[in-house]
């Protein structure tokens, strides 16, 4: 088969997403095979849509969307369904096959050394559930990749993968010789791969299709910006000057008059001459998450804690204190305990550690499970205010580019990214003591990230964080490491 063989193509493809919520509009684009694509566009514009409708999860209002024959297509899944948290690894990855697969065992073991999760003798019997949210978050991308598909849809596949892990899945692309479309906000990793971008403008429903690597088709897309914004601010220049002369000319009557209506004429022609600039992604306004006030004393106590070691928990003594104003980061490997030992401190559940009483805690969880799926985003932000003000929900929500639609939209409906940027207005309008924050970065568009550094560095409250991105923690102050691998 030839590399220039269109394997998927767009023809004039629309869809919404529910009434009066376009997603694509007279989409057209094709896909090649052998090609390394990014998929680009703001959060909630519909970039995993896009993914649904090419496996066929969805099917567009109208338009088509042509295969070519016999074509196999895998994506890693956000999420492991409840039904599937009993079963062993290897039937989590038999699966993923239509027939059974007899030589499977040395298939996962590959696919578990490229998303770097290490594997042992008895790791094909070990149940899903056993798992850490970031070792489940590594299964979904390996079982994605067992598959070795003609096309390749990888959505944040970086999301829960350390430098190594990084690296590992890297190294697996570079050297994939069949087609892969990724959704990701870490320009470095598309940068080593990428040979062209997708985009999805969320303003027009269109999809832009340029040629090159992540950064070559930003700076490619920033120029057009800046010259299309210059060539609008001549004309509007021109238009204004014009107008001005008309009006002069059209009070003096007789033959002026005629003049004025030649003029008038040249005004419309300038106006439809002006482009409609793209709007690029907007960054979520500066903010700040306000402290509990009267915060005094040791908020957190943490005198022991457990982590998980060859599958066996290790109890650990420590005597760590956390007051106001200082930030604790929590380090250790995938599996080690991080995100359960938060989930018990947020529910007060953990032993060995003691909670000021009356103090708010603020957890931001990776997976958002602590936000109401079913309520609407006005409702989930209301639900943490002392007193319900309609219109300091409304400037905060906004301050996240959450839009008067969005706000009445259910938390289900919207996108990953659009999820934190709700969790990150919860905290601000619950003003917590105590801040809990469990891979912030995930799912977030690049722009926002040093926003949000910048307002974790500067909250005054009580603060245990973990996150992978060693970029990200650069910009917070951290005044403790606790390690939970020592």
């Amino acid at each position: 088969m030839s590399n220039d063989e269109t394997i998927i193509r767009f023809q004039d493809v629309s869809h919404e997403f529910g009434p009066r919520k376009p997603i694509l509009d007279e989409v057209s684009f094709s896909v090649r095979r052998g090609s390394k694509i990014t998929l680009m566009g703001q959060n909630g514009a519909g970039k995993s849509t896009i993914f649904k409708l090419m496996t066929g999860a969805v099917q567009p209002e109208s338009g088509g969307i042509h295969k070519a024959p016999r074509l196999s297509i895998a994506t890693a899944r956000q999420v492991i369904p409840r039904a599937e948290m009993e079963l062993t690894v290897r039937e989590f990855f038999q699966q993923m096959f239509p027939e059974k697969v007899y030589d499977i065992d040395p298939r996962i073991d590959e696919a578990l050394e490229v998303v770097n999760l290490k594997h042992h003798e008895k790791m094909h019997e070990r149940i899903i559930k056993s798992f850490s949210g970031g070792q489940q978050a590594r299964l979904l991308l390996a079982s994605a990749l067992i598959q070795i598909p003609d096309l390749l849809l990888l959505d944040e596949p970086t999301n829960n993968l350390d430098k190594a892990g990084i690296a590992h899945l890297t190294d697996f692309l570079i050297n994939y010789d069949k087609s892969v479309i990724v959704i990701s906000h870490d320009a470095e990793f598309l940068n080593s791969f990428t040979q062209g971008v997708l985009y999805l403008d969320v303003h027009t429903h269109k999809v832009e299709q340029y040629v090159g690597n992540y950064s070559n088709v930003l700076r490619d897309i920033s120029a057009r910006v800046e010259k299309e914004n210059m060539k609008n601010a001549q004309l509007e220049k021109t238009i204004a000057a014009s107008k001005e002369k008309m009006n002069f000319f059209a009070q003096k009557g007789g033959k002026m008059r005629l003049v004025a209506k030649k003029m008038r004429n040249k005004i419309e022609e300038a106006e439809e001459t002006q482009v409609d600039v793209r709007k690029e992604d907007k960054t979520i306004r500066n903010f700040l998450i306000p402290a509990q006030e009267d915060l005094g004393g040791v908020i957190l106590k943490i005198t022991s804690y457990t982590t998980l070691k060859d599958h066996k928990p290790k109890k650990h003594t420590k005597n760590l204190e956390l007051k106001k104003n200082q930030h604790l980061l929590l380090t250790g490997p995938n599996g080690i305990g991080k995100s359960t030992l938060l989930e018990r401190i947020a529910s007060g559940d953990a032993d060995g550690t003691e909670i000021q009483k009356g103090v708010r805690i603020g957890y931001y969880r990776q997976d958002f499970s602590n936000l109401d799926f079913d309520a609407t985003v006005y409702q989930e932000l209301a639900k943490v205010m002392k007193i319900e003000l309609e219109e300091k929900l409304r400037a905060t929500a906004a301050g996240f580019l959450i839009s008067p639609e969005m706000i009445h939209a259910k938390i289900g409906h919207l996108s990953e990214g659009q999820k934190g940027l709700v969790a990150l207005a919860r905290l601000v309008l619950l003003r917590p003591g105590l801040l809990i924050l469990d891979e912030p970065t995930n799912h977030m568009n690049f722009r926002h990230l040093p926003v949000i550094a910048k307002a974790l560095d500067a909250f005054e409250g009580a603060m245990i964080l973990v996150s992978h991105v060693p970029e990200f923690v650069k910009q917070i102050r951290i005044d403790e490491t606790l390690d939970l691998a020592k």
